[in-house]
């Protein structure tokens, strides 16, 4: 039942992959789903990227489906370490690859579901690459998703954003970071044509009851 509102396809590779959600899939999920803000606090290995990820990746599935997906950022994964976004994106590769191959069995054509990460060591080249052909899920830091609201360029690509993932937010809600980081979430806001939804990821969240109000402002 948890796993009934997503695409078939989705569905069975989760099955096959993971066989039951985790408590933090199956309560997130449904809030997720209804584009609600959500906040998922649970302990490490819980499934939680997985959890805010997979929504997103069905509602591109089923788009890419119905016809050509829209060339531009749809989802927004903000971490405050540079090598947690190279992680997130190795770790999106893999499901990618294998739902397209589950696709394929059935017949069913696969999106191209572009997977990019803009981080202060993104070399130039790759930046440049990513104008021209933007990801459809962006993976970046506080820091860099401040310069690129800041270039008229790259501003350009983030109007689309449909959903916004801020993980590992208790080490964001204490300091300066995290106020900057707040600014640049409300800008987001403002450019895009609609609020988009916001996700928090975290291990370690106290006091609980304050936490929703970082993600969400």
């Amino acid at each position: 039942m948890v796993l009934s509102p997503f695409h078939p396809i989705i569905a069975t590779w989760f099955t096959r992959r993971f066989g039951a959600p985790t408590e933090a899939q199956s309560k997130g999920w449904p809030a997720i789903l209804a584009y609600k803000d959500t906040l998922i606090a649970a302990p490490t290995g819980s499934g939680k990227t997985l959890a805010a990820f997979l929504a997103c990746l069905d509602r591109l599935f089923r788009e890419g489906i119905a016809g050509p997906l829209s060339p531009h950022p749809r989802v927004l994964y903000i971490s405050p370490l540079k090598a947690l976004s190279n992680d997130v994106q190795r770790n999106l590769q893999t499901p990618l690859e294998e739902i397209r191959a589950l696709a394929s069995a059935e017949g069913i054509h696969f999106p191209e579901i572009r997977i990019g990460v803009r981080t202060g060591d993104t070399p130039q080249n790759e930046r440049r690459t990513m104008l021209r052909k933007p990801p459809h899920i962006l993976i970046t830091t506080p820091e860099s998703l401040y310069l690129l609201l800041t270039a008229e360029s790259s501003r350009k690509l983030l109007t689309g954003i449909e959903t916004v993932i801020v993980d590992e937010i208790h080490a964001l809600a204490r300091d300066k970071r995290g106020a900057h980081l707040s600014l640049s979430l409300a800008r987001l806001d403002a450019l895009c044509e609609k609020r988009p939804v916001r996700i928090g990821l975290s291990a370690t969240q106290k006091p609980i009851e304050r936490m929703p109000q970082f993600p969400v402002g």
